[in-house]
């Protein structure tokens, strides 16, 4: 029986060409991933002490920051060598010619110890005193910045000042290499920068002969509670930790797409072992009449596959070597730190050929049962029976079960409040058109064949008759293909009702001409003061808020706050001003306030000028019930939180001034921010909208190897049903079928599978994203469901033009054979 399997995989491996290559891209997939992030955590590893080479013990801020008077209490313990002051945060360079350097920038507080000095200097040295600055080689490189010139340097505590630049470093690859600048200050000069109080951790050198585990002791006495202090193993653990937890997030990401292939895949396997063992019928027959038992069938037929499976999957491992180059070359043109070249490591390859080899024989299960079912006396008959049985009543009674449960999850997600329920609702649906498929798909292929045959006569009829002529094949085929889209759409349909959804906040919230933006933070605090001196503009509000006492307090401006209100229950918005506040009217109703009332907010005592209702419901932050809101004018809440800042600032012109004047004047207030960026509404909008549209090309790149090997399945069932009805179609190239007739049968034979199993994937993803949407909209009542027609159509013809392609081997096979020899074919 083995040689007879092997004799029967090589006369067969045109026919398993196709499907091995559905096996090859899923396991590329897989191999690819896990090269990538092996590689990206042997980086991690390489990387975590870059800045710790001369740390032996970290005193670290639990919550507040540490004050800069702990850091001489600490070097004065005994054992310390050198102990200095750290900070990473956000800042800004303005660049040679005026205009902030483009990119999200780090600072960080470099020591002044050559003790604790662990920078890679490129040119000059690292800063001694206050006023002067190195920045990252490129950066420098790029803006033509010489050593001893200054550099305007800013962020949220104020304009940008000068510095001197006295040196350039190499931080490539590091945590602190995140695609923009790196700038490194003085302790001093870095607290002032950035606004903090404190460090967030202190480095301390220990003094020859000194044990790290008794200094971290000794100064987990001196830096007192709110405080951790970590050895220098402790210290690279940790950032080992946090960079591999990341990286294995991300790989889960990767490895969930490549599930989603992987599944396809089995799908498409499936069908090809149940078509290529149909076809075997006569000769399984055969083996059972001279005494082959049923078991000896089955497991013959599960070799064939795992060898097969284990061919594909060392092809696959080879393919992934590529893929994972091509990935690290992305991810490096996107700044990710990644080694060059992938990691191959053998966990990696063994798991590949297990899981590509265990998906094959998995899917090959059911099709070779089925297969030992052939009786002997089948040899004796002049056909080799192909199988043609439709879907069975506890089939179809389970498919409907199963397809109502599904869309009853997706219609009560949001009434029940239980994102999951989506998911689940997703799942469910998909099985039961896999369930119902051999009745849904041939129907749905009868109902698009319908204008088809008006057009192309008989041509087009008999490509419906063969498509339907075995319902589970079909349904099988179109099914791999519902994976992929239904997936593809979801998301499309989703990340257009998130665009839209916030467009329509924006619009709702945001009327004024400008907006200033902080990049990485807060806005800087005199930003919003100098703005309002300027002549040329007339409103200017920082949006701020602050929780106390249960209830979110938001800065208002009494021109802007009514076209963010719905209604208004009592009293009236006009009459807000200092001393007064707008009160939400869950807040009013939950504590019995009525418009004249007293109320004391973060220990000032203002009254109620109006009950109002908010034009749409916005997430509450962490304990603050829903609702529980008020606005008070910009001057209250800066006198009530003065060292609050905010991300946003709307400013429109004074009466009379123009758009470009005042335009203009904003311009000259904020080339002296670098941390801050002007945007006019649409500007802002697509700001906001830009990460939804990486992240759903992203998604989409991803869920194309899914469709391309669902679009294997379909050129792969066509070939082998080219080959099952090779005496048929020589009748019907005899009796007068052309070439290009026979070409249009099999094109049309394609696309009408794959226009069904893209009909049926983007209703899914539709209804996927309904569900979703309609959660989404109970939490914030901005996003409804919107369908972008474009998209979806796109999805569709991208599903028929490729079917037209798939079609074209298989009628190059149907068309090589000549007439006669195929009219001899048994």
């Amino acid at each position: 029986m083995i040689r007879i399997t092997l004799r029967s995989l090589r006369a067969d491996a045109l026919r398993l060409l196709l499907s091995s290559l559905a096996i090859v891209l899923g396991v590329a997939f897989v191999a690819g991933t896990l090269m990538v992030t092996d590689s990206m955590k042997a980086g991690a590893y390489a990387r975590a002490g870059t800045f710790d080479r001369h740390t032996d013990v970290g005193v670290y801020a639990d919550e507040q920051p540490l004050p800069p008077a702990l850091v001489d209490r600490v070097r004065a313990v005994d054992g310390v060598a050198a102990a200095e002051g750290e900070l990473t945060g956000s800042a800004g360079v303005v660049g040679s010619d005026g205009r902030p350097v483009l990119g999200y920038a780090v600072l960080a507080a470099i020591p002044t110890d050559p003790a604790l000095r662990s920078y890679d200097v490129t040119a000059g040295r690292l800063p001694d005193r206050p006023g002067e600055v190195v920045l990252d080689a490129p950066t420098a490189e790029e803006e033509g910045f010489a050593l001893g010139a200054p550099v305007l340097v800013g962020g949220v505590s104020g304009a940008a000042r000068p510095y001197t630049l006295v040196g350039t470093v190499d931080v490539a690859g590091t945590s602190r290499d995140v695609g923009g600048p790196f700038i490194g200050l003085v302790g001093a000069d870095a607290l002032a920068v950035t606004g903090e109080q404190g460090y967030g951790r202190i480095m301390v050198a220990a003094a020859p002969g000194t044990s790290r585990e008794a200094l971290a002791e000794r100064l987990s006495g001196v830096a007192g509670p709110g405080t951790t202090v970590w050895t220098r193993q402790q210290i690279l653990d940790a950032a080992v930790d946090d960079a591999v937890r990341d990286l294995e997030q991300f790989g889960l990401v990767l490895l969930t797409f490549a599930g989603v292939a992987m599944v396809v895949a089995g799908f498409v396997i499936a069908n090809t072992f149940a078509i290529v063992l149909a076809q075997r019928t006569r000769r399984t027959a055969l083996l059972r009449l001279i005494g082959a038992t049923r078991g000896q069938v089955f497991r013959a037929a599960l070799l064939e596959a795992a060898l097969l499976g284990l061919a594909a999957s060392v092809l696959g491992v080879l393919a992934g070597a590529g893929l994972a180059a091509g990935m690290a070359a992305v991810l490096s043109a996107l700044d990710v730190p990644v080694p060059i070249g992938p990691t191959l490591s053998g966990p990696t390859v063994l798991l590949c050929l297990l899981l590509g080899t265990g998906i094959t024989v998995a899917a090959a299960y059911l099709p070779a049962w089925q297969g030992t079912r052939v009786a002997p006396a089948a040899a004796l008959t002049d056909s080799s029976v192909q199988v043609t049985r439709g879907a069975g009543r506890a089939r179809l009674t389970t498919g409907a079960v199963v397809s109502a449960a599904g869309v009853a999850a997706l219609g009560f997600a949001a009434t029940v409040g239980q994102i999951v329920l989506v998911a689940v609702g997703g799942v469910l649906t998909f099985f039961g058109i896999v369930l119902y498929g051999p009745v849904l798909v041939p129907a749905l292929v009868r109902l698009f064949g319908a204008p088809v045959r008006r057009l192309l006569g008989a041509t087009a009829a008999l490509a419906v008759a063969n498509a339907v002529r075995n319902p589970r094949r079909v349904s099988a085929t179109a099914t791999a293909l519902v994976i992929g889209i239904g997936l593809v759409s979801a998301f499309v349909v989703g990340a257009g009702s998130v665009k839209v959804g916030i467009e329509r906040s924006v619009d709702a919230r945001i009327g004024v001409d400008y907006l200033v933006t902080g990049i990485g933070g807060g806005l800087p605090a005199t930003l919003a003061g100098e703005l309002a001196a300027r002549p040329e503009l007339g409103v200017v509000h920082e949006h701020r808020s602050r929780v106390a006492d249960g209830v979110e307090i938001r800065s208002a401006h009494p021109e802007l706050v009514g076209r963010s209100l719905s209604g208004v229950v009592a009293g009236d918005v006009d009459d807000l001003r200092s001393g007064t506040v707008l009160a939400h009217r869950e807040l009013a109703e939950a504590r019995g306030w009525a418009v004249g009332s007293p109320v004391v907010l973060a220990g000032r005592t203002f009254r109620v000028a109006a009950v109002v209702t908010a034009g749409e419901p916005s997430p509450a932050p962490a304990r603050v019930p829903a609702g529980h809101l008020v606005d008070v004018v910009d001057a209250d809440f800066a006198a009530l939180f003065p060292t609050e800042r905010g991300y946003l600032a709307e400013v429109e012109p004074a009466d009379g001034v123009s758009a470009a004047r005042a335009r203009a004047a904003v311009e000259t207030v904020v080339a002296r921010h670098p941390t801050v960026n002007l945007m006019d509404q649409a500007a802002y909008k697509k700001m906001l909208t830009g990460t939804v549209d990486m992240l759903l090309a992203f998604v989409t790149a991803l869920l194309g190897l899914a469709v391309v090997i669902a679009l294997v399945g379909v050129a792969n069932t066509l070939s082998l049903s080219v080959v099952e009805r090779t005496r048929e179609n020589g009748v019907l190239r005899a009796v007068g079928l052309t070439r290009g007739r026979m070409r249009a049968m099999l094109a049309v034979e394609a696309v009408l599978t794959a226009m069904v199993g893209a009909v049926l994937g983007v209703a899914l993803g539709i209804g996927v994203s309904a569900g979703a949407m309609a959660f989404v909209a109970k939490i914030s009542g901005d996003f409804t469901l919107v369908l972008p027609w474009g998209r979806l159509a796109g999805i569709f013809s991208v599903a028929v033009l490729a079917a037209l392609a798939a079609s074209v081997l298989p009628a190059r096979r149907a068309l090589a054979r000549p007439v006669v020899e195929a009219l001899g074919v048994e």
